[in-house]
């Protein structure tokens, strides 16, 4: 991999993670449509260690908070009910699931799940949930001709058992295509959230899995086509632009749709699906590329 691709995919990294549109399927992506070897599931993962360096930054407080919260909860039973305590284990708890998956699917994720047909695929069936879930969520805070608003719920209202929803829909990511972000917001959503606390939780959910996958991933880092050097690079890259993304998101969902995002998705999706069709790209498009 040369310093370029890596400068080109630690942007498209950075602006694509916390997006609801799948940055592991835009790295996949942007390297078949330049005619680059597939940068790997190894490289992907670690250079997420960049954008999740810059939600751990942007939410510093309040993960400042839940974690000495739930270490002093550990030895002092009156904090136990205390929220930020309470958020430390369902962080704990949501990432199960991904975790568990992620070992067990290594081989598939780093193998068959690239393939772009099923990233087409998954972009257009995730789109169209995204696009469910977020117009349920703006019938429910507009209310409608015959509707009162509805109120819905807050990270205060989390539970054990949405915890470990979000933590499945978290585990449907490690298909690309699927979109952590996307399928967490979306689950949220569904499950009567605001659009700011499924964003929220969605994120902080994200870094043990995030962290703990690049880490695993780093005894991988430097064998064939990418090599240490790029693959920093591109992590610090990321980490740069994500900030601002993230800093940009959490402001677009206060008081935005997500349809621009479920347009796009599906738009992209077709785009794949006609491009393979066509003969343009193969299905596995980049992973034998030098």
């Amino acid at each position: 991999m040369s310093w370029f691709e890596s400068f080109v995919l630690g942007i498209v990294q950075g602006l694509t993670e916390f997006l609801p549109i799948s940055s592991s399927a835009h790295l996949r992506l942007t390297a078949a449509f330049a005619g680059w070897q597939d940068p790997g599931a190894a490289f992907t993962a670690i250079t997420q260690i960049g954008t999740e360096a810059a939600v751990i930054i942007y939410f510093r407080k309040d993960i400042g908070r839940i974690i000495s919260t739930w270490s002093r909860s550990l030895f002092n039973r009156e904090l136990r009910h205390d929220h930020d305590a309470q958020m430390g284990w369902l962080v704990i708890v949501g990432s199960i699931p991904i975790g568990v998956l992620g070992i067990t699917l290594k081989d598939a994720i780093e193998g068959p799940f690239r393939d772009l047909r099923l990233i087409a695929t998954t972009l257009i069936v995730m789109g169209v949930v995204l696009g469910i879930a977020d117009r349920l969520a703006a019938r429910d805070e507009t209310g409608g001709r015959h509707r009162a608003a509805k109120q819905r719920k807050t990270l205060t209202d989390l539970s054990v058992k949405d915890g470990l929803l979000y933590g499945v829909c978290q585990a449907m990511a490690l298909i690309p295509g699927v979109s952590r972000s996307g399928a967490t917001i979306s689950g949220g959503l569904l499950m009567g959230y605001t659009r700011e606390s499924a964003a929220r939780y969605s994120f902080l959910l994200a870094i043990p899995a995030v962290l703990a996958s690049g880490v695993y991933e780093l005894k991988d880092a430097g064998e064939g086509h990418v090599s240490w050097g790029p693959t920093v690079f591109a992590t610090v890259i990321a980490f740069v632009v994500g900030y601002a993304v993230i800093a940009w998101f959490m402001k677009f969902i206060s008081n935005k749709s997500f349809m621009p995002f479920v347009i796009y998705r599906i738009l992209l999706g077709i785009a794949l699906f006609a491009l393979v069709a066509a003969g343009t790209l193969t299905p596995h498009a980049g992973e034998t590329a030098g």
